[in-house]
C-alpha cells in the first residue's frame, strides 16, 4: 500500500515537488491521441461539410480551445492545489459546488464512451463479449487510478512512444491509400454551419480538459514558470488533437455518406496497409482509452472529495482516496453496460453541453487568477469554511450565470435546441464568443474592490502552518 499515493485535494508542501516540466507534453498529448478524439473530427462532415474545410475548423478549434487549458495547467505548479479545489476563491465554500457537479458529470460521459470504445476495440480483435471488456478495463484504469499520479505520467510516456510508431504508420496508410469524393479540397465549398459545429465540438473538447489539467501538474515546483508550464501542455495537447481529429475527418470522408462506424472504418483503413494492422491499431487504441478512462477516474475522484468537503471537512488520507475511487468506477462501470446506442450517437451533443457548461467557470477562473488576483491566493483561506472567500463567492456566481444566459440563446444542439440567434444564422453556432468575454469582463468589473495584497499578506502569515499540515496530510 505505501506505493499508492496518498494526497487528494490537499495542498502538496514544496519538498515533496518533483517530477520533470517536459513530462507534461507526453501526457497532454496521448491523453488526446487516441480514438475517441477521433470520433470528435468527424462532425462537420457527418452535417454536409467537405474536408478542407472540416480540417480547418479543426486545426482552428484546437488552436482556440487549447489557449484555455493550457492556461489552467500553468496554476498548478504555483498553488500546489488540483484544478477544481480552486474555484472556491471565485465561487465561494460552497458555491463551487455549482461547477463540481458539473464536472463529475464530465468525468462520468467520457468515462462511459470510453470505456464502451475500448471494450469494442477488444471485441473486435480478440472477442469475448463488449460488457466483459467493459468490466477489465474499468477495473485496469481503476488500478491504474489507485496508485495514482505518477504511474499516470509514466504510462502516457510510455504509451506516446509506441503511438508515435503505430500511428505514425496508420497515418501514413490513411494519407497514401484512402481516396476522397470530388470536391473534398474545394475551399469553395464553405458552409458555416457545419463548419462553426465542427469548431464548437473541437473547442469544447479542448476546453473540457481545463478541469484536469492542474490535477497533473500540481507536483511540480514552482520555479518551472507559467510560461514553460503552458508551452508544454498546449503544444502536447494541440498536436494529439489535431491528429486525431484529422484522422477522424479523413476516415468519415473516405466512408462516405451513412452512419460513420469508428472501430470497423479504423480496422478496414488499417487493413489497407497490410492484413492484420487494423486489429493492431484497435489493440493499441484500446490501451489509450484505458489510459484516459483512468485520468478521468482520477480526476472524478478529487472532484467528488471536493464536494464531500463542502459539507464536512475530509482528512485527506489513502482511505478517502480508495472510497471515491471505487465510486466513480462503479458509477463508470454501471453507466457504461447500461447504455445505449442513443447515448454514442449522442456524443456529440454531449461535448457541445460540455462546451456550454465550461466556457463561463474557464472565463471566471482564468480572469481572477490572471487579472484579478494575479495568482495570489491564501492557498490555506481555500480549506477555511469560514475564511476569507466566504461560503458563497456572489462574484463568480453571478459572472458564471449572467455568461451561460447570454450564451443560451447562441446555441445550436442538433435536434435538442436551436436558440433564436442560431436560427437567425443558419443553425451556426458562436456562443462560445459570447460566453467567454460577458463572463471574464463581468467578473472583473465586480471584483475591482479586492483587497489582494492584503490577501497576499494573508497568505505569507498561513505558510507555515500551510507546510506543517500538508506534512501531517491534513487540511490547513
Amino acid at each position: 500500500m505505501s506505493g499508492l499515493e496518498v494526497r487528494s485535494i490537499d495542498y502538496v508542501p514544496l519538498d515533496e515537488r518533483h517530477g520533470k516540466l517536459w513530462h507534461l507534453g507526453p501526457l497532454w498529448f496521448m491523453s488526446n491521441a487516441q480514438i475517441a478524439t477521433l470520433a470528435v473530427g468527424l462532425v462537420s462532415i457527418t452535417q454536409g461539410g467537405n474536408l478542407v474545410w472540416s480540417l480547418l475548423a479543426i486545426v482552428s478549434g484546437t488552436v482556440i480551445g487549447t489557449f484555455f487549458m493550457a492556461f489552467h495547467s500553468a496554476q498548478g505548479p504555483q498553488l500546489g492545489l488540483p484544478q477544481m479545489i480552486q474555484s472556491r476563491p471565485q465561487f465561494g465554500y460552497v458555491g463551487a459546488l455549482l461547477v463540481w457537479l458539473f464536472a463529475y458529470v464530465q468525468y462520468a460521459g467520457f468515462n462511459v464512451f470510453n470505456s464502451i470504445l475500448a471494450a469494442g476495440s477488444l471485441h473486435a480483435t480478440l472477442h469475448g463479449g463488449v460488457k466483459l471488456w467493459v468490466v477489465v478495463v474499468t477495473a485496469v484504469a481503476l488500478v491504474i487510478a489507485l496508485v495514482g499520479y505518477d504511474i499516470i505520467h509514466k504510462a502516457e510516456r510510455i504509451l506516446t512512444y509506441t503511438f508515435l510508431v503505430i500511428f505514425g504508420i496508420f497515418t501514413v496508410g490513411v494519407l497514401v491509400t484512402l481516396h476522397y469524393p470530388a470536391g473534398s479540397f474545394d475551399l469553395g465549398g464553405f458552409r458555416w454551419t457545419p463548419f462553426l459545429a465542427q469548431f464548437g465540438v473541437v473547442a469544447g473538447y479542448q476546453i473540457s480538459w481545463a478541469i484536469y489539467v492542474s490535477d497533473y501538474s500540481r507536483y511540480l515546483p514552482p520555479d518551472v514558470t507559467v510560461r514553460k508550464t503552458f508551452y508544454w501542455t498546449y503544444f502536447g495537447s494541440a498536436l494529439g488533437g489535431i491528429w486525431l481529429m484529422v484522422l477522424g475527418a479523413l476516415l468519415a470522408a473516405w466512408a462516405g455518406p451513412g452512419t460513420f462506424q469508428t472501430i470497423p472504418a479504423i480496422d478496414a483503413a488499417g487493413d489497407k496497409v497490410f492484413t492484420g494492422f487494423g486489429a493492431v491499431v484497435l489493440l493499441f487504441s484500446a490501451l489509450g482509452l484505458v489510459s484516459v478512462t483512468a485520468l478521468n477516474m482520477y480526476g472524478g475522484s478529487l472532484t467528488l472529495i471536493s464536494a464531500i468537503d463542502s459539507f464536512q471537512r475530509v482528512r485527506p488520507t489513502l482511505a478517502v482516496r480508495l472510497v471515491t475511487l471505487g465510486l466513480t468506477a462503479a458509477l463508470s462501470l454501471a453507466g457504461a453496460l447500461a447504455a445505449t446506442s442513443n447515448f454514442l450517437a449522442n456524443f456529440e451533443n454531449f461535448l457541445l453541453l460540455v462546451l456550454y457548461l465550461f466556457i463561463p467557470w474557464t472565463a471566471v477562473n482564468l480572469m481572477d487568477y490572471y487579472v484579478v488576483r494575479r495568482g495570489h491566493y491564501a492557498i490555506a483561506e481555500i480549506f477555511n469554511p469560514h475564511g476569507i472567500y466566504g461560503r458563497w463567492g456572489r462574484h463568480g456566481i453571478i459572472a458564471y450565470l449572467v455568461g451561460f444566459a447570454a450564451m443560451v440563446p447562441f446555441f445550436s444542439v442538433g435536434t435538442l435546441f436551436l436558440g433564436p440567434a442560431a436560427r437567425a444564422l443558419g443553425g451556426a453556432d458562436i456562443s462560445l464568443f459570447v460566453g467567454l468575454p460577458v463572463s471574464a469582463l463581468l467578473y472583473w468589473w465586480l471584483t475591482r474592490s479586492i483587497d489582494v495584497a492584503a490577501e497576499t499578506r494573508l497568505a505569507a502569515a498561513e505558510a507555515a502552518a500551510l507546510e506543517q499540515a500538508a506534512h501531517e496530510h491534513r487540511e490547513p
